[in-house]
């Protein structure tokens, strides 16, 4: 059953659209993560524009992290503070980030700024939390599990101005680079139409030490109203959402979205680094056969916006 997209200007399968959506909720539920950085590639792998692809994403990924979000909340596993203080720095970047959006949008760079990004953030993410999860795998089977964080134990920039104690994560450090994290996930998730929970989880896991069970359902707290931001911003400024395609890839992700919340919260920390690590990682991979590999179609003719 075809459904022709308005925005996008092509037909794609329905039951295509809604397992796609599906799939991606599940995911999203499960890591914390969003998961526009599958959804955003997959929908340009199936033909659909760059440009609508990226501000299409944001709706989807909002929509999923709403049930993700009240699941974690209802079992007191999200750091609803922390959230704030991440979602202050992303309001921002979202706002520079669809501006940025639309000056490559006019200049016609927009794909080629797209595909790069994919490739270097997520082979080197992957990458890092790759070979962490397994070094932290083998230690436990040694009996030596990993320690992220030691009693009393600071870096240098958390002991930066303005410090803050967040009881439900078990730590305390400054806000001025939790601000910073925010404000970089929200540029780089508005310009990739990604929630940026591939970048959060692991930079709060690592960098600031957030208990796995209390990072998952922060991140899509802070996903959540980032992304009704930058829909907003990219429907009026951008006019690339197309309304028909997002609705039908949400009816599938608030469904699987549920489902990936209850497993989540199966999962041992090492596992659950070690499987988002080879997601992100074969993502990345996909992107860069695309540059590498020969073209499917020679020429291609593009509207590029002028300003008079």
């Amino acid at each position: 059953m075809q459904l022709y997209l308005p925005i996008a200007e092509l037909p794609l399968n329905l039951f295509l659209l809604l397992g796609m959506g599906g799939a991606i909720g599940f995911i999203s539920g499960l890591f914390g993560v969003g998961g526009g950085f599958l959804l955003t590639p997959l929908l340009i792998f199936v033909g659909v524009p760059a440009p609508v692809a990226v501000a299409t994403s944001s709706v989807h990924i909002a929509a999923s992290s709403v049930t993700g979000s009240l699941t974690y909340w209802r079992r007191r596993a999200l750091d609803l503070k922390l959230g704030v203080v991440l979602v202050a720095g992303g309001l921002v970047g979202t706002i520079a980030g669809v501006l940025f959006f639309n000056q490559m949008r006019k200049l016609g760079h927009l794909d080629l700024v797209i595909t790069v990004s994919y490739v270097t953030l997520l082979m080197s993410v992957g990458c890092l939390m790759f070979v962490e999860s397994v070094g932290a795998l083998l230690e436990r089977r040694k009996g030596k599990p990993a320690v992220l964080r030691q009693a009393g134990e600071h870096r240098w920039y958390e002991r930066l101005p303005f410090p803050m104690r967040f009881h439900r994560s078990k730590m305390s450090t400054s806000v001025i680079p939790l601000v910073a994290l925010g404000a970089i996930i929200g540029f780089i998730g508005t310009v990739l139409g990604i929630g940026g929970g591939f970048l959060v989880v692991p930079a709060l896991i690592y960098l600031f030490r957030v208990p796995t069970s209390i990072v998952v359902g922060t991140s899509l707290f802070q996903i959540l109203l980032t992304m009704i931001v930058a829909t907003l911003l990219h429907a009026v400024f951008s006019q690339a959402v197309d309304v028909l395609l997002a609705m039908t890839l949400v009816v599938g992700g608030v469904i699987g979205a549920q489902f990936g919340a209850r497993t989540g919260q199966a999962l041992k920390g090492e596992q659950f680094r070690l499987l988002l690590a080879l997601l992100i990682l074969i993502v990345g991979i996909r992107f860069a056969l695309d540059i590498v590999g020969a073209p499917q179609d020679l020429y291609s003719i593009n509207a590029t916006v002028v300003d008079r």
